[in-house]
């Protein structure tokens, strides 16, 4: 039995970090497509750049988010082995569905693949009452468990688009009659707003794997309070920096090339703004998409300036397929565990 159970601790712990590397490549497309499609780097220099940022950003950037997405769940009254079985089959959902739609090319989002993954396979597993949905808090005024997270993965884009709304207008009017040396300039602006989106989205992402791979440990028995350890943070950044500099770059030609055609000053304006909100959002615990926050602030610039020539066909594929994930993946990691279950 202990010998069991520790197997299945040790794959559902690898599964996590499987996770955490499919959500660096898919989501390294995101961080590089604008400094690739203004040319400011190569592709090389922009994969060792964030990739070296995206492993400070773990390490330094707290654990609210990950105490956010560790307590989505509570499987903490079921067998251990079943309580295990059930994450790894959420997270087996949320990496086909990674799979998927980076071989198509798509840029969805790995939160709401790991969001839907997880509830759907708990929903079917052990009933509702098993996830944190938050209602209850939200008539007090309160944003907790899957309310908070929805409520994050939905306004991010939103205020994406409109922060790179503004911001570019703001922009263009402070470099109106600009010489077109200034873009030189800009490109190399972009090494610095670069980072900074690079880190933003490791102290925001590297987290949710991290609450993850905490509440694997605590089902487990192997620590006696949900807390993360230091060791937990080190391996997460280091999973997703390999999955950075793996690189996804299907998702670059879709972000860089087919919502907006992008200048130097687009980029810069794009990274700060998705900097911004990812970061702010880690600060309060709130788990964010980039995919969501990168694509919103390219529809936001281009809209400010030019509207008929956002792409606005790609940009309905992108939010079609916002809109499925979260099925999606809860659908796959389903029927993982339906499977699991049929041969034990």
């Amino acid at each position: 039995m202990e010998s069991t159970l520790f197997v299945l601790a040790i794959a559902t712990i690898l599964i996590v970090l499987i996770f955490e590397y499919t959500n660096g490549f898919h989501d390294a497309a995101n961080i590089i497509a604008t400094v690739i499609a203004s040319r400011a780097m190569t592709p090389v220099q922009a994969v060792v750049l964030v990739a070296f940022f995206e492993f400070l950003g773990p390490l330094l950037g707290g654990t609210a988010v990950a105490d956010t997405i560790g307590k989505l769940i509570t499987l903490d009254d079921l067998d251990r082995e079943l309580s295990l079985t059930i994450v790894l089959c959420g997270l087996v959902g949320a990496i086909a569905w990674n799979l998927l739609t980076w071989w198509r090319g798509i840029p969805s989002s790995s939160s709401h693949a790991m969001v839907g993954g997880l509830a759907g396979v708990v929903v079917v597993a052990t009933g509702s009452g098993h996830v944190a949905w938050g209602f209850g808090d939200l008539l007090h005024g309160e944003l907790n468990g899957v309310t908070k997270v929805v409520a994050a993965l939905v306004l991010s884009p939103i205020i994406g688009f409109w922060v790179g709304f503004a911001l570019h207008k703001v922009m263009l009017r402070l470099l109106r009659g600009a010489h077109p040396s200034i873009n030189r300039d800009l490109r190399h602006l972009q090494f610095v707003t670069s980072a900074g989106l690079a880190f933003s989205h490791g102290a925001n992402d590297a987290q949710k794997s991290m609450g993850i791979l905490t509440l694997v440990l605590l089902l487990g028995g192997f620590i006696p309070t949900f807390e993360v350890p230091l060791w937990v943070i080190v391996v997460c950044s280091c999973a997703i920096t390999l999955g950075i500099l793996s690189g996804g770059w299907q998702i670059v030609r879709t972000l860089g090339f087919s919502i907006y055609k992008i200048r130097p000053l687009h980029a810069l304006d794009s990274q700060m703004t998705a900097a911004t909100v990812i970061f702010s959002s880690s600060l309060f615990g709130a788990p964010v998409s980039t995919t969501h926050v990168v694509a919103s602030s390219i529809m936001g610039i281009g809209a400010s300036e030019r509207p008929k020539a956002v792409r606005w066909n790609k940009a309905f594929e992108i939010a079609t397929t916002w809109l499925i994930t979260i099925p999606g993946a809860a659908l796959m990691s389903i029927c993982c565990y339906l499977v699991v279950r049929a041969f034990t």
